[in-house]
Order: C-alpha cells, then sequence, then structure tokens
C-alpha cells in the first residue's frame, strides 16, 4: 500500500509495533541486568519475531558462576514462541498476538522482559534490526578504556 506525497515519492505504508527488550538478571536480588534480545509483534502484517544475541563476557562479569547454557537454552524458546507450532509446545499454539503477550508478561526470574514499548514502521524485520542495535549490541569501541 504506497500513496504519494506532494513532491510524488512513494511513500510506504506504516504499522504500529509493539516490543519488548528482553533482559537477563544473573542474581536477581541485585538487580543488575544485561539486554540480550528484542521481540517484536507487529499485528497488522501478522509479524512476530524475536531475535537473542548472548554477550557471555560481559553477563560472566556480572556473575561468574551463572549456568550460561541453561540461559542460552531458555532464551532460545522465546524466539521458537514466537514462530509458533509443535516445537513451542502448548504455547505455541496460540494466536500469535496472544503468544507476544505471554513472552512480554512480567517475570521475576533470570530471564525478563522490559515494559513493552509503542514504535511505527513500514518494516518490523528492519525495525527488530534497529532496536538490536540500539538496545543490545554495544555500539563499536565501547569498553575500551581511553589511556589503555
Amino acid at each position: 500500500m504506497h500513496g504519494k506525497d506532494g513532491a510524488g515519492a512513494a511513500k510506504q505504508a506504516e504499522y504500529t509495533y509493539d516490543y519488548a527488550v528482553i533482559r537477563v538478571v544473573p542474581r536477581v536480588e541485585r538487580g543488575e541486568s544485561i539486554n540480550v534480545g528484542v521481540i517484536v509483534s507487529c499485528p497488522d502484517v501478522s509479524f512476530l519475531d524475536a531475535r537473542i544475541e548472548l554477550d557471555v563476557p560481559r553477563l560472566l562479569a556480572l556473575d561468574d558462576t551463572l549456568d550460561v547454557e541453561s540461559v542460552r537454552t531458555n532464551l532460545a524458546t522465546i524466539p521458537a514462541i514466537c514462530r509458533g507450532g509443535e516445537e513451542a509446545g502448548p504455547i505455541g499454539a496460540l494466536p500469535q498476538r496472544n503468544r507476544f503477550h505471554w513472552l512480554v508478561s512480567p517475570r521475576s526470574t533470570v530471564i525478563q522482559p522490559s515494559p513493552v514499548h509503542t514504535g511505527r514502521t513500514g518494516d518490523p524485520a528492519a525495525a527488530l534490526e534497529r532496536l538490536l542495535n540500539t538496545m543490545v549490541r554495544r555500539p563499536s569501541g565501547q569498553g575500551q578504556r581511553a589511556g589503555g
């Protein structure tokens, strides 16, 4: 669905989407967390997807006793639930929007979603990538200290 503005340029349709950042909180009692992924839901175009990027050294800096493989296994269920189907278990049989709400419901476990935020985009997959860049991935040069 494209329209034209006064200059004759094609406008791409925009859709409202919801997203949540996935955080790992190694020691819940301390409240320290690392953003490890993003879930995006755009019902207008039947889009539900999540991307997880676990930065193990940063995670272990918060808790060097954390069972990283258990965290990795549990995080892997998030994209599976987004895809739906049998691989996602009983939750995978729910409608797409219900799966999103299940994934982003508040928890007090090691893996926690942020509050849900809303945006507008013509391309939900590109929005997911942009959110990963801004909310999860380290900016280039981060972690390097001045003078050494």
